[in-house]
């Protein structure tokens, strides 16, 4: 056969990497999106990379318990790297970690992740794969519309409410940023469901999830008079769930909390895997929490909820702040049961329209899965 008729090589998969550097809560984010892209896009080579071996650990227990075979993944190292971990935190150093493995990330042809350091391997000089960020929560804080934003080739957002604020910021071309809905909801649904907390007695039950940033958070001024209130009133079971990475490297005092362990109305969970897929944000009847993003999981669907202004913050108007237009807003732990009893009171007549306009607003779900919106995103950006 002549040589210009010869067949074709058959074109290289372009490869794309998954990666997570951070504490598992982010997982959930992005996993569920490589498992729809490794299942109907073949043409795609879709690995998975991690910095520590929890975080496959975890990986591996999801995709087990969906029944759906895991990618291809490598722990990266060097493993000296790995163990230097600050004030005892479950993962290694972000940034060192990158900067050790700028090279073999560079070979991808895309990088897909759930968190904002890896903009850094832009300055490493790693400007080969494209760089695609997936979010990991749709709250209101303003911490995550940032400049680093704009080192990102694809943007997803979760519905208009994320798009308007990344795009009308100027943080990336509307044509790199994606409405995709909540691929978080997807996996979630599908996981067999966890056993949740148990109470001794059946009463209304309070999910306490307060942020980790000091600076917006209501736990180090008010949360342990929180948790006083609730066990010495007894009307209220309470779960004291707190974003993961306040307790995460003891960044939070684990002993203070000793003196509520026998509160028979209380649960208390730092660290479990109920903590980050929503076993708590489906079992709770109220949810009292600050700035976290759970605020929008626990409210799909809308169900009462209050707010602890620990900062004295001149919110009304603020859209770093609106989900507190959902339930009460009180500044004092005193004041928590009685917001929590209006909350419930006032729910239908009061609250009930605004979440659901916030939830119109901030999550974009179609029939289709959110997790294949999110992958096709992935597979346009890199045919562009």
């Amino acid at each position: 056969m002549p040589a210009d008729t010869a067949d074709p090589a058959p074109a290289a998969r372009r490869r794309i990497c998954f990666l997570f550097i951070a504490q598992p809560h982010q997982v959930l984010h992005s996993l569920p999106i490589a498992l729809a892209m490794a299942k109907g896009w073949p043409a795609y080579a879709v690995e998975i990379a991690a910095t520590s071996p929890s975080q496959l650990n975890y990986i591996a227990d999801l995709c087990a318990r969906l029944g759906a075979p895991m990618p291809p993944s490598r722990l990266l190292g060097p493993g000296w790297l790995r163990a230097i971990r600050p004030r005892g935190e479950s993962i290694p150093l972000k940034a060192p970690m990158l900067a050790a493995n700028a090279a073999a990330l560079a070979g991808y042809d895309a990088i897909v992740t759930p968190e904002r350091t890896t903009a850094l391997l832009r300055s490493l000089g790693v400007h080969k794969p494209l760089l695609i960020y997936t979010q990991h929560g749709a709250g209101d804080r303003g911490g995550p519309f940032e400049p680093r934003l704009r080192r990102f080739d694809l943007v997803m957002a979760s519905g208009p409410k994320l798009y308007r604020r990344i795009v009308e910021g100027g943080l990336t071309e509307p044509e790199n940023c994606a409405i995709v809905g909540y691929p978080k909801f997807d996996i979630v649904d599908a996981l067999p469901p966890r056993n949740p907390a148990v109470f001794p007695r059946k009463r209304p039950t309070v999910l306490y999830n307060p942020h980790f940033d000091p600076a917006l958070s209501s736990w180090p001024g008010q949360g342990l008079a929180v948790l006083r209130a609730f066990a010495n009133d007894g009307r209220y079971n309470l779960i004291f769930a707190p974003h993961v990475r306040l307790f995460d490297g003891g960044h939070g005092d684990r002993a203070s909390l000793e003196r509520f362990q026998d509160a028979p109305n209380l649960h208390i969970d730092l660290g479990s895997q109920a903590m980050i897929d929503m076993t708590y944000t489906r079992q709770a009847d109220v949810y009292l929490g600050d700035v976290s993003s759970q605020i929008y999981e626990f409210l799909h669907p809308p169900r009462p909820c209050a707010f602890i202004n620990a900062h004295g913050v001149a919110w009304q108007g603020d859209e770093d702040y609106r989900a507190w237009r959902y339930g009460p807003v009180v500044e004092r732990a005193e004041q928590v049961l009685e917001a929590i009893d209006a909350s419930r009171a006032g729910h239908a007549r009061h609250y009930r329209a605004e979440q659901q306009a916030g939830l119109a607003e901030t999550f974009d779900l179609q029939a289709r899965p959110s997790s294949e919106r999110a992958a096709e995103a992935i597979v346009r950006r890199l045919e562009r």
